[in-house]
């Protein structure tokens, strides 16, 4: 890899890694701020966060879809159709996501006890969920968003507005949780009402911003039309089923470690949130790797299109084993921060010091997934990300946790085995490249 392509990866994505590692500094500043209210409050709001995701997945796989069309049409050269994905996207969260809302704000206190039944967590829980279920529609049109800029290199966008939502939502936090300056003291309801609020600020900045500065990409210029939304569905339903089947296994994962004990949830929200911390660097460099191998595809450059793949790999396998070192070597100093009960802080060690060993690898799985999306290759990576999640993981870390009684290390063991043969089954499929003959 030239010092060009390399220039050219890290221009693309280190704006993607300052708003993904923004986000992560919230999650953790959230995480360490409900961390004071006890192991029921740190549970309830794991386990909330999880089932927000989940019933926020059906919208959230429009983004790979928008990134997907949005950079195809820059390679191709028509800029003024660049932001036609963009519209017909907004149109389709706005009337799926208060029909999806109004269903969770209901249903939520008849779940949620399926997913803990300990009273304390649930009494929290469902308040947390609902206030954050609120905000759907404007996530899905975040992300939405985010799939724009980042296909149309205007990554810088998203990553101010992060930075903005994101210090909106740690100040909201400790006014709204602590009850300070006047503030009513809500505990785990302010945290929820604070991520909520920030959501709806973050909305409002990308569309002033769209406004400013793709108007002459196609933005909001005219109705889309019937084939627009068809072509865009094409590439949404399977991300969309994708993000479902994800985001619920890790639901599903939070009721196979309560078998074991809320105080097990409890670390395994921290080690969670600290993860996704490190890997979503990763995250960032897939979307990177979506645009630059999409807009590749669109100049007719499959070969080059193949190579930004490996090459974006080579830069997230670095960086992110510089980010697993404290993982690694000072796993209690981190988890310190966040868990201030010694026998929790037993738990959480060993599977602290495991993800840091897997994460490089895992890395590259990420980074080719997403790549795979930005070429429109969603059914494939759906299937196998279903298949490993759900076949082979849930199953096997229920046996070996709670069943066999090796608790959270079983687990954290078995889901590190599936998320590194997935990174092999994605490379693999990357390598083959049937991925270069599909249209979007």
């Amino acid at each position: 890899m030239d010092k060009v392509r390399f220039n050219r990866i890290t221009t693309l994505a280190l704006p993607i890694i300052g708003g993904m590692v923004s986000q992560n500094v919230l999650n953790l500043v959230d995480t360490a701020m409900v961390g004071r209210l006890g192991n029921f409050a740190l549970a309830a709001v794991g386990i909330g966060g999880f089932c927000n995701w989940m019933g926020q997945s059906l919208i959230l796989g429009i983004s790979p879809a928008v990134q997907a069309m949005a950079a195809r049409r820059k390679g191709e050269g028509k800029i003024s159709e660049a932001a036609h994905p963009l519209n017909s996207a907004l149109i389709l969260v706005v009337i799926t996501a208060i029909i999806l809302t109004t269903i969770y704000i209901f249903t939520t206190p008849y779940l949620f006890p399926y997913l803990n039944s300990d009273p304390r967590v649930i009494e929290k829980g469902v308040p947390y969920l609902q206030i954050r279920l609120l905000s759907t529609v404007f996530v899905g049109c975040n992300f939405a968003f985010r799939g724009f800029w980042n296909a149309v290199d205007m990554s810088k966008v998203y990553m101010n507005t992060l930075i903005v939502m994101h210090a909106s939502n740690i100040i909201l936090n400790y006014l709204l949780i602590f009850g300070k300056f006047g503030f009513p003291q809500m505990g785990v309801e302010g945290a929820a009402t604070a991520t909520a609020i920030s959501t709806i600020i973050g909305t409002f900045i990308y569309f002033y911003q769209a406004k400013r500065k793709s108007s002459h990409m196609g933005f909001l210029k005219s109705v889309p039309k019937t084939k627009h939304f068809k072509a865009l569905l094409k590439l949404a339903i399977p991300n969309c089923m994708q993000q479902l089947f994800f985001s619920a296994g890790w639901v599903a994962m939070y009721w196979v470690v309560g078998k074991i004990g809320t105080l097990e949830v409890a670390a395994a929200n921290v080690l969670i949130n600290i993860m996704l911390v490190a890997i979503l660097p990763g995250l960032a460099l897939g979307l990177a790797a979506a645009t630059l191998s999409g807009q590749a595809l669109g100049r007719k450059d499959p070969d080059d299109a193949l190579r930004w793949g490996m090459d974006v790999c080579k830069v997230g396998v670095l960086g992110i084993t510089v980010l697993a070192i404290p993982m690694i070597f000072f796993p209690k100093l981190l988890l310190s921060v966040f868990i201030h009960d010694p026998k929790t802080l037993e738990v959480a060690t060993l599977p602290m010091r495991l993800t840091g060993l897997l994460l490089p690898l895992d890395s590259v799985g990420l980074i080719l997934m997403n790549a795979l999306l930005g070429v429109g290759d969603t059914k494939r990576v759906m299937y196998v990300s279903i298949f490993f999640q759900w076949i082979f993981y849930l199953p096997l870390a229920y046996l070996v946790g709670p069943v066999l009684g090796y608790g959270l290390l079983g687990v954290w063991l078995i889901q590190g085995t599936y998320r590194i043969l997935q990174s092999i089954i994605f490379t693999s499929f990357w390598k083959g490249a049937k991925w270069k003959e599909i249209q979007v």
